[in-house]
């Protein structure tokens, strides 16, 4: 191969480093102005949200978590994340094994109805919800002669909770599993081994790591929804707020401390969330390339 200036170069010559990289000056701009992003974007935020929190001391802090209404709101944020990501982590399975494994008719329709949420507006689908369930919705009538109560009660948190948040799961694994192919479940089968124990004892250790992964995207979409949760909670203190929207009372009456105070759980929250997620994703890549 011939480069300008007389150079050649083989076949099997290697370029060298410096042809690789950017000169010193463009990366040390490019990287301070990533620095730069996080920290106003990131830390900074972070920092404000705790030092507000703590403005008024240690015990001030404690009491507005210990109030009675914000206790509430966590107990209803856990339990609305406990039932939801349990059962979007049974779709997010099925669905990733159904696309990636098999071939079928309505295939295409099934990844496009998985995307749905991404593509419509929580406060959209919180809508839909009311509009089905409500008093005046489609089966509102029926469900209040039978005593159910779905909006403004825990039944239409979790329903709008779910919603938003299955296609987590399945949108980390469908790729990975794709990614794997069916070589070893084809052999598994071939030496005698049944569907399910094909997939606990061949699928399901191969994307161990991918099912955290969703899981734990999933399960911070949960605790941290507002738009169709506030939909659908009616806003009644102490029974149908979740921390989100507990947060966002109390910032709306002035009670700042308190608000950061509950709203520092949340961000501590999406820390955990984000060493999780990085942890997770370095083992997700490290079996990606393994393959």
């Amino acid at each position: 191969m011939h480069l300008p200036g007389g150079l050649k170069k083989t076949a099997n010559e290697k370029p060298s480093a410096h042809r690789l990289t950017e000169p010193a000056p463009v990366r040390w701009v490019l990287t301070g102005m990533a620095l730069l992003f996080l920290g106003l974007f990131l830390v900074v935020p972070l920092a404000s949200v705790f030092s507000q929190a703590l403005e008024k001391g240690f015990g001030a802090y404690l009491a507005a978590i210990r109030e009675p209404d914000a206790l509430a709101a966590i107990k209803l944020t856990l339990i609305a994340a406990g039932i939801s990501v349990p059962l979007n982590l049974v779709f997010g399975i099925a669905a990733s094994w159904a696309v990636a494994k098999f071939d079928f008719r309505g295939k295409s329709l099934l990844i496009t109805l998985i995307d749905l949420p991404f593509s419509v507006s929580p406060v959209i689908s919180g809508l839909i919800f009311v509009l089905l369930f409500g008093l005046q919705g489609w089966i509102g009538e029926w469900l209040s002669a039978n005593s159910f109560k779905i909006i403004f009660a825990v039944p239409g948190i979790v329903l709008a909770t779910i919603f938003v948040t299955f296609p987590f799961v399945a949108r980390e694994l469908i790729p990975l599993m794709q990614s794997q192919g069916r070589d070893e479940e084809e052999a598994a089968l071939v030496l005698g081994a049944g569907g399910f124990t094909t997939f606990f004892r061949v699928t399901l250790p191969n994307i161990k790591w991918g099912v955290l992964y969703g899981v734990i995207l999933c399960n911070a979409r949960a605790m941290g929804e507002f738009g169709a949760v506030s939909v659908v909670s009616g806003h009644i203190r102490g029974l149908t707020n979740t921390l989100p929207l507990h947060v966002e009372i109390l910032y709306n009456e002035y009670n700042f401390a308190a608000a950061f105070a509950v709203a520092s759980l949340l961000a501590f929250l999406a820390l955990l969330t984000l060493v999780a997620k990085s942890i997770a994703e370095w083992k997700v890549r490290e079996q990606i390339s393994a393959e």
